[in-house]
């Protein structure tokens, strides 16, 4: 059982979540290496200080040179706003030190490319923060797929909604400008992932997306409120997504279902430990949808809990992620998703944005 001191660039809502999760993965999945919460970076010495105490690190900087060339910091998480990605990333792939990125890869197509490309050059591990394809029950959805259970998918839906935007009268803030904090920056990503896992390779797109609320409270809005998506699959599926901050009503409206000529998948993480699992067996007078709660039966549910229907939640996927990131460091093989599989949602986010700007079907290889 090794040490590695573990350096985070953030500290807020995802900077603490990785925190925790880089505190209590030794503990639940017994890894070989045991993180050590070396030093911590915000964006001013007193927040620094402040998180550095609030979450037990033993050294705080507000310079992110200072935490990526520290040579007691030998991995990086970048839990930091996408524009500041890239620099930091090539930074620490130039010392050779392993990282994990909160999504999206970077703010722009650019971005993400040189960020792969120093991955790649480098051979250092290297990861991409998306945590919800990991809960339990989606892990047990892929692999159901893999199995064959539901036959060869047909047809995909998806979506990611939430209603932090849809009171009109909300304020303008940093999330109301610049596209890569916009639901397709923002939200988007994290289907798409999920669609890539479940379903396959996207090769086209066509795409609609607009700002609702163009001027809030304080300001003007230069980025989009939603968006909906047709995509076809490398598979032949046919699939849809939607993706909204101003869904009224939805807080965590990550959900997909799963067409095949077998059976199909329902899942919604709005209720994150439920998979709904249909099979076209037995007689019709006796077939439908089957709930199935998740379990120590299922992918990385037991290290959590040992019983049944007890549940996991949003903490435990940052630390499933916690996990996969030191196993990649410990064997040095890729752990999905590496930076390569976060550019390719960067490429279709950027394909679905000039479908919508010449209304026209976009192939993804062009982009």
């Amino acid at each position: 059982m090794a040490e590695i001191g573990i350096g985070i660039l953030g500290g807020g809502y995802m900077g603490k979540a990785h925190a925790v999760a880089m505190s209590s993965v030794g503990a639940v999945f017994n890894t070989a290496l045991r993180p050590r919460l070396e030093m911590v970076c915000a964006s001013s010495p007193e927040s620094a200080e402040r998180y550095r105490q609030a979450y037990g690190f033993a050294r705080a900087t507000d310079d992110w040179r200072v935490l990526v060339n520290d040579p007691k910091v030998e991995a990086i998480v970048i839990a930091t706003p996408q524009e500041t990605h890239r620099e930091i990333a090539l930074a620490a792939f130039a010392l050779g030190k392993p990282v994990l990125c909160e999504k999206p890869l970077g703010a722009s197509m650019e971005d993400g490319a040189a960020m792969v490309a120093a991955a790649e050059a480098s051979g250092a591990p290297n990861m991409v923060g998306f945590n919800y394809i990991r809960t339990p029950a989606s892990q047990h959805a892929r692999r159901l797929i893999a199995n064959g259970d539901i036959g060869d998918i047909t047809w995909f839906r998806g979506e990611h909604t939430e209603d932090f935007y849809a009171d009109p009268q909300a304020p303008a803030t940093w999330r109301t400008t610049g596209m890569s904090n916009g639901t397709m920056g923002d939200l988007a990503p994290h289907m798409i992932n999920a669609a890539l896992a479940l379903a396959g390779p996207i090769t086209r797109v066509m795409a609609e997306v607009e700002t609702v609320h163009k001027s809030r409270p304080g300001g003007e809005v230069d980025n989009d409120d939603h968006a909906q998506m047709m995509v076809r699959f490398a598979n032949g599926a046919m699939g849809s997504m939607y993706f909204s901050r101003i869904a009224t009503g939805r807080k965590m409206g990550y959900a997909y279902e799963i067409s095949g000529t077998r059976g199909a998948i329902r899942f919604d993480q709005e209720d994150q430990n439920a998979l709904w699992l249909y099979r076209m067996d037995g007689p019709e007078s006796e077939r439908g949808f089957r709930k199935i709660l998740t379990g120590p039966a299922h992918p990385d549910y037991e290290p959590f809990c040992q019983g049944p229907g007890h549940g996991t939640g949003y903490q435990d996927q940052i630390i499933i992620e916690a996990r996969d990131f030191l196993r990649a460091i410990e064997t040095g093989e890729p752990v999905w998703p590496t930076f390569r599989d976060g550019h390719e949602v960067n490429r279709i986010v950027a394909a679905a944005l000039a479908a919508s700007a010449d209304e026209s079907w976009k192939n993804i290889e062009d982009f």
